[in-house]
């Protein structure tokens, strides 16, 4: 019996070994443990983005809300940072014509993620990093960083680019033996999905329907027209994915993660675009005392 109870009083002394770790997950996050996450965190926060759209026939819906917030959640892990949920009023216009799609207006897209910033903010945190996993974003999230000039802002918006190494794309090539068109719901993609949610993924329909690019615009030079996407790859399918490997997909998620972990230390290191942001926005509000 004495035994018994010099253990229990041990496991008393040391509860810390057996409390539940802070989670990196804003939504499992109670609002005490909320205060503690901003902190531990460094006041940074991550909003992984996605959307709704086609992906071939053999990838689901989300796959873009999937990866951004595989990636995500990855590197949290790894560097805590507190993750949002999440995440799909984006920029999808081109896919309009594909059953599934959400495609809300400009105007929403571009009010619902400027007040989720804010929000972040008033919230404490003052460095918010974008994980994109949706192409369609780009154009639309590179115009948004440069408007975030437009007024002054208490936080620092980072978006992360990775780049995909050249070790890792050619042992997932190895692996894969992506075809030409390597594109939207291609081989990459769908290994991605192989690795990262394999109950939702089915690489077995990929060739249900053509992903080869159309080129209906190949006799126009020098000319950009919204309608591009459209007109190259109108079954919103760039690529084929019936060679999805798993493990050539965990080595390309795996590439990505390392990266976003570089970035998000070196993102809650950071004092210089903070410091550039302040002394801009000092010299946006009376630009004639700017130093010529």
């Amino acid at each position: 019996m004495k035994s018994i109870i010099g253990v229990l009083l041990c496991l008393l002394l040391i509860p810390s070994a057996f409390a539940q770790e802070l989670s990196y997950r804003m939504e499992e996050l109670t609002a005490p443990d909320f205060i503690e996450a901003v902190e531990k965190s460094s006041k940074t926060c991550i909003i992984p983005i996605g959307v709704f759209e086609k992906h071939g026939p053999q990838l689901p819906l989300g796959t873009d809300l999937y990866m951004s917030r595989e990636y995500a959640l990855r590197a949290a892990e790894e560097e805590y940072t507190v993750v949002f949920p999440w995440y799909y009023f984006s920029q999808i216009n081109e896919a309009r014509h594909q059953p599934g799609t959400i495609s809300y207006s400009p105007e929403l897209i571009w009010k619902v993620l400027q007040e989720t910033l804010d929000e972040l903010n008033r919230n404490g945190f003052e460095k918010i990093i974008l994980v994109n996993g949706h192409g369609g974003n780009n154009a639309f999230l590179n115009y948004f960083g440069m408007a975030q000039l437009s007024e002054r802002r208490n936080y620092s918006l980072y978006w992360f680019r990775p780049e995909r190494s050249s070790e890792a794309a050619k042992k997932a090539t190895e692996l894969t033996q992506p075809d030409r068109f390597d594109s939207h719901a291609g081989n990459s993609e769908t290994s991605m999905m192989e690795a990262a949610q394999p109950d939702v993924t089915h690489p077995e329909r990929s060739e249900q329907q053509s992903g080869i690019d159309q080129e209906r615009l190949k006799h126009l030079d020098f000319v950009y027209t919204g309608i591009w996407w459209y007109a190259n790859f109108p079954n919103h399918y760039g690529g084929f994915g019936s060679k999805a490997n798993a493990e050539a997909g965990e080595l390309l998620i795996n590439d990505t993660v390392e990266q976003l972990v570089k970035m998000i230390r070196q993102v809650k290191a950071d004092d210089t675009v903070p410091a550039l942001q302040e002394q801009f926005f000092n010299e946006a509000e009376n630009p004639l005392k700017t130093k010529q």
